[in-house]
């Protein structure tokens, strides 16, 4: 960015390029970053998801020479974890929506929608509701088998042809997150009852402090 122009010559200044880093920090960072926080509170508070995890995890990990790394092949594997993951992803998605220019009037609940406006959609609201994903509340990992949910209900990426370019990125970093944490580790929250806010993604309100325990060799 500061080294290449566009083809009249121009740079880009200071202020854009600030604008396209904090983009950069937020959407490479802090999701997934949140996205693992979330992954850590729910193994903690659903041991028989966490067994799953951890069974899944240990075959793959049993299946290694000692000391050789995670391949492309071992992430295929790990079919449950990531179910378990999008499953987070629903109840806790780390963006809580965006903004998008309406290109087409068109008509929803009864109101019209003219041609221009701004619309805000939410992944929060799309995942909580009954009518895609039956009971939403309830954490439900096999959501996910198969097909999955139907298009464009399920949006922790967005979708269409501006979903999130670095979605392949993140699940092989939260994948290989899990493998290494839940292989080595069991874990309690010290905070049972601790809220979560949202500042401006939904973090837990005192940084989901828990006890670790290591599995006996």
């Amino acid at each position: 960015m500061l080294l290449t122009c566009d083809e009249s010559g121009t740079y880009m200044n200071e202020l854009d390029i600030a604008d396209k880093i904090l983009g950069l920090l937020i959407g490479g960072h802090d999701t997934t970053s949140a996205s693992c926080t979330f992954i850590v509170k729910y193994l903690a508070e659903l041991p028989h998801i966490y067994d799953g995890v951890y069974k899944e995890q240990m075959e793959i990990a049993k299946s290694k020479a000692p000391g050789e790394l995670l391949n492309w092949d071992d992430i295929q594997k790990m079919k449950y974890s990531w179910n378990v993951a999008c499953e987070v992803l629903r109840l806790a998605p780390p963006l809580q929506g965006g903004f998008r220019e309406v290109i087409n009037d068109f008509i929803f609940n009864g109101f019209s929608i003219p041609t221009g406006w701004k619309l805000y959609w939410s992944a929060n609201s799309t995942h909580k509701s009954a009518q895609y994903f039956p009971e939403p509340e309830k954490f439900d990992p096999s959501r996910f088998e198969g097909s999955g949910p139907a298009p464009y209900t399920f949006v922790p990426f967005g979708g269409g042809p501006r979903m999130c370019p670095g979605k392949e990125y993140a699940r092989l970093e939260i994948l290989v997150f899990m493998h290494n944490l839940v292989k080595r580790f069991k874990w309690e929250k010290v905070l049972p009852d601790e809220k979560i806010i949202v500042d401006p993604m939904p973090i837990p309100a005192k940084d989901l402090p828990i006890k670790l325990f290591p599995h006996k060799a």
